[in-house]
Parts: C-alpha cells; sequence; structure tokens
C-alpha cells in the first residue's frame, strides 16, 4: 500500500496531516476550509443514479454559473425598481435563490441564525453558522462571509435587546458603506425586535417578500434544465413508490418511499406528509399515517417535493392499490379530475390574465364543488411560488391579478371528492409557460385502470 504524502488527509490515516508547529491556526483553518469545499454536496454532485437517468431522459446540465449570475441580475433588477438599497433575506429558500448556497434549510427556517444581504449595487454578504464559510466557496456569487449574530432566545435569553442592537450594527456598517446614502432595504422575515433596531440606525424596512417573488418568476433556460432534472427525480422516486404500494403496507410506509428515492437522488426535503387512502382521501389533506392500505382503496398524494438543485417538483397522482378494478364510482371521479386537467391546462398561454384564466377554468360538478382544492394553479420554482389562482367564486376584491409570461411554471390542480363521500381523487401537473403556449414538465402517466371505461 502506498503512503500517504506528508501533509495529504489520507483516508486511513490516524495522526495528524501535519507537522506539529509547522503551520500557524489561521494556515490550519485555510487548509480546513480549502478541503470541506471542495467537498461539499454541491461540488460533488448528484450521484450516479440521478445521472444516468437525467441522461437517459436527454435532460443537459444546467449551466449553474450562469443561472446564479442570472438570478443575481434579477434581485437587483428588482431592487433598483422598487428604490430599495439592498434585500435582507432569511427565508432559506431566498438565500439559496441569492447564493445558491444552503446549510440546515430546515433548521435555519425556524431558527433565524443565517442570513445574506445583497446589495443593489455592492457586495452579497453572507452572514452564516459558525466555522461554515466552506458552504458558499462554490458559489462564485457571494463576495464575504461573517458569523451570523443571532438574536433569537434559543441564543440571546432575555439579553435579546443587547445581541439585536450588535446584529442591526452590522447591518448598518453594510449599508453606510455601500447604500449610497439610500437606507431603505427590503426584508423578507425580521420580528420586530429587528426592525425596530434598524429604524434607530435609520433604516427603514419594505417588503422583501414582494422583492424575491417577483424576481424568481421568471426562470432562466439553466433554471428549466434544473427543473426538468428534478422532476425526473421525482418522478422516478414515485415509481419505486408505486412498485412499493401493496395491500397491508401502512400510508407511512409508503410515504417514507418517495423520501428514500428523493434523497438518494439528492433531493433535499418534502414539504408536507399530503399522502392518504381509502376513507381518509375524503375530504382532502389528510397528512399520511399509520393506517394500513387495503386492496381496492385509492391511494392520493401531493409529492411537495424540494428535490436537486433545490428545485420544486410538485405533482400529485392517485392509485388503485391491489390487481383488482375499480368501481364505478371510482373510475367517475378519476375521469372527472382528469378531464378537469386537461381542460385547465389546455387554457395556458402567454398574454392570458389571471382572471380570466380562472373565469374560463373548469370546475368540479355541484356535489363535488364544496369539496373542491383551495385553487386551480399556482406557480412553482424552488418552492411553491406567486401567484396563487382560486376559483372565480372565490376571487375577492384583495385577490391579485396580472398575465402569464414565458418563463414562469404554474401546476394545474385538481381534488374531485363527492363532498360527505367516501373516497377522493388528486391529481396535479407542472406546466412550463412558454412563447406560443405551455409545455407539460411531469410526465407520470396517470392509472390506466382508473381511466378505463
Amino acid at each position: 500500500m502506498d503512503t500517504p504524502a506528508k501533509g495529504s488527509f489520507g483516508r486511513h490515516r490516524k495522526i495528524m496531516p501535519f507537522e506539529p508547529g509547522s503551520c500557524s491556526t489561521e494556515e490550519l483553518r485555510d487548509q480546513a476550509r480549502t478541503k470541506a469545499a471542495g467537498l461539499n454536496s454541491h461540488v460533488l454532485g448528484y450521484g450516479a443514479v440521478a445521472e444516468a437517468e437525467w441522461a437517459a431522459a436527454g435532460i443537459a446540465a444546467p449551466d449553474l454559473p450562469a443561472m446564479r449570475k442570472y438570478r443575481l441580475e434579477r434581485i437587483r433588477a428588482e431592487l433598483k425598481r422598487r428604490g430599495y438599497t439592498g434585500a435582507l433575506l432569511y427565508d432559506p429558500v431566498n438565500i439559496r435563490y441569492a447564493t445558491d448556497s444552503t446549510n440546515m434549510q430546515l433548521w435555519v427556517a425556524h431558527n433565524p441564525t443565517r442570513h445574506c444581504f445583497v446589495a443593489a449595487e455592492g457586495p452579497v454578504v453572507l452572514f452564516d453558522y459558525f466555522s461554515c464559510e466552506h458552504l458558499s466557496d462554490h458559489s462564485g456569487v457571494v463576495d464575504e462571509v461573517r458569523p451570523a449574530v443571532s438574536w433569537m432566545y434559543l441564543y440571546a435569553g432575555e439579553l435579546t435587546e443587547m445581541k439585536v442592537e450588535r446584529w442591526a450594527q452590522g447591518i448598518a456598517d453594510i449599508i453606510r458603506e455601500h447604500g449610497g446614502g439610500n437606507s431603505r432595504i427590503a426584508v423578507d422575515h425580521l420580528d420586530h425586535e429587528g426592525v425596530d433596531a434598524l429604524a434607530r440606525f435609520g433604516i427603514s424596512v419594505g417588503n422583501g417578500e414582494a422583492v424575491m417573488e417577483s424576481a424568481r418568476l421568471i426562470k432562466s433556460p439553466d433554471e428549466i434544465l434544473c427543473m426538468r432534472r428534478s422532476i425526473v427525480a421525482c418522478e422516478a422516486a414515485m415509481a419505486e413508490m408505486e412498485a412499493a404500494l401493496r395491500p397491508g403496507i401502512s400510508e407511512n410506509e409508503l410515504w417514507a418511499e418517495l423520501h428514500r428515492g428523493n434523497i438518494a437522488r439528492g433531493g433535499e426535503w418534502i414539504e408536507t406528509r399530503l399522502l392518504s387512502s381509502g376513507p381518509r382521501t375524503n375530504p382532502w389533506f389528510q397528512e399520511c399515517s399509520s393506517r394500513i392500505v387495503e386492496a381496492g382503496d385509492l391511494i392520493a398524494f401531493d409529492t411537495d417535493l424540494i428535490g436537486p438543485y433545490g428545485f420544486c417538483a410538485d405533482l400529485s397522482r392517485t392509485w388503485l392499490c391491489g390487481d383488482g378494478q375499480p368501481t364505478n364510482e371510482q373510475r367517475d371521479l378519476y375521469r372527472i379530475a382528469a378531464d378537469q386537467i386537461a381542460y385547465n391546462t389546455a387554457l395556458l398561454k402567454p398574454g392570458i390574465g389571471f382572471r380570466e384564466l380562472v373565469e374560463r377554468a373548469a370546475v368540479p360538478p355541484a356535489d363535488c364543488f364544496p369539496a373542491r382544492y383551495g385553487v386551480l394553479f399556482h406557480g412553482v420554482g424552488l418552492a411553491d411560488e406567486y401567484p396563487t389562482l382560486p376559483h372565480a367564486t372565490d376571487w375577492t376584491a384583495d385577490t391579485p391579478d396580472g398575465v402569464l409570461e414565458p418563463g414562469m411554471v404554474v401546476c394545474v390542480e385538481s381534488y374531485i371528492g363527492r363532498l360527505g363521500g367516501h373516497e377522493g381523487v388528486k391529481i396535479e401537473e407542472q406546466i412550463l409557460i412558454t412563447e406560443s403556449g405551455y409545455e407539460q414538465l411531469s410526465s407520470y402517466p396517470l392509472d390506466q385502470r382508473l381511466l378505463a371505461g
């Protein structure tokens, strides 16, 4: 066996990879950062299974540096349009969009530690968890990493007022240096202590969600490639889940197959637990349980899956469990849902107004309408996104109107279950708005037994 060279990190080496006293603390930190950066999951990629499936599907690799540049330009253009000097972002999905870096995404979603500042004219400064500088070295768009000052109670206790002042001072220093005299910033999520502390430094806070949702609205070609790959990974995991479906399996066990398939392909998480069977499919929004699936049951689910590249694959299907034939009622419900999806998808095109779209849309029949799904269409990207389009009867004075544009991606939704009925059917497709119409990105087949007849 070859002996590892001095200074290397051999796999089985059990002694220190350096001579004691030969390196300073800063040199050792740099070495550790370089090593960790080269082993970051974003650098290592998604693995042989995912890559083989993407190659078989003929989906090219996205140009990630170009995608990151596009996103940053979108954010900065929106900041300038709205008169902000920068954006302070806490939502991990927004940070992913701005920096294409991740760190404990679900943890930081409810523990406001990691944040970043995107200057309209100036740097991108990432405030990250202790000793995590290596997590964004791959991105090429993060100019500086600073230690995050977190003033949530977990860290500050009863000293929040003191700690929030130190946090606000750091933000104020950036704005003073790069704001050009403009002290208006956009913030996506911030407790009132933070707003008040910034105000004491003369900084006013506006709606960062409006900035980020508007920036994320139009996807670049590279983002669409990422989304295509995420959907392929999701549908491969769905196939594994369908192969595991048999009488006697629990809903939880079945749902776990989707999680396993997503993680195995480098996906990140699933936002909900929306899978139910038999009588739990009506009404909708039962999350998966220990119920044992029986032969002849309908199984309905909504993936809500954050897959490779952080892109959402939001698809719904309903399957029949077992080798038998569906009942007439099951076929009727399924046909209504499939027809509604097909009809409403065919309406999609650039330039159509949101309200016109919902007014022209097919809706569930009268005995299913009270149990309808809450929306007909919604945007999707790194997660569910703007816009959300309700049924025409649910349109109110505060429902925002707009138009579909090329580069938007929307999901078309249908839930069909009779009010007070035994079962229901959920179907959802993911659709790209093109220059001339639309392209359906999702392709997982519908259940042919339920379509027959």
